[in-house]
């Protein structure tokens, strides 16, 4: 395969990789329950998987967000009654963010409801095909995150 082949073939992979992450957001987001964006979605969902008592600078680096973008989110989250934010207990000058009651079952309602979507768009694929592809596209994942450091 010559260069310009290998280039053509990144391209069109990291392309489709676009196109189906822009296509699988869009349709998430119209099945969150109200007001609710993928955005803050993805926050509480690192929270209930990772544990919650983050900073949000901790936060920012993990979505690969600036502190000023993470802040606007948090603060949305926080009004809606979705997630406290506290003055670190060891460092006063900190923050930690914490899930509330109403943001663990708004995670929920957004699971049940990712959950009938993925039926909807398997379609002509079964499970098996995104079994193959997932440890090639976690490998890429795991190198792509190692060289942002």
């Amino acid at each position: 395969m010559t260069k310009h082949q290998e280039e053509s073939v990144l391209s069109g992979f990291f392309t489709e990789i676009g196109i189906i992450s822009q296509l699988s957001f869009k349709a998430f987001e119209q099945v969150l329950p109200r007001g609710l964006t993928v955005s803050q979605f993805s926050v509480l969902n690192n929270l209930s998987r990772l544990g919650d008592g983050k900073s949000p600078s901790v936060l920012a680096n993990a979505f690969q967000v600036t502190k000023g973008a993470m802040t606007n989110t948090l603060a949305k989250l926080e009004a809606s009654g979705l997630v406290e934010v506290r003055a670190d207990a060891t460092d006063r000058r900190g923050k930690q963010v914490f899930l509330t009651p109403a943001g663990i079952q708004a995670r929920t309602l957004a699971l049940k409801s990712q959950a009938r979507l993925l039926e909807e768009l398997m379609g002509p694929f079964k499970t098996t095909d995104f079994a193959k592809a997932t440890p090639f596209l976690a490998k890429l994942r795991a190198h792509l995150d190692a060289a942002r450091d």
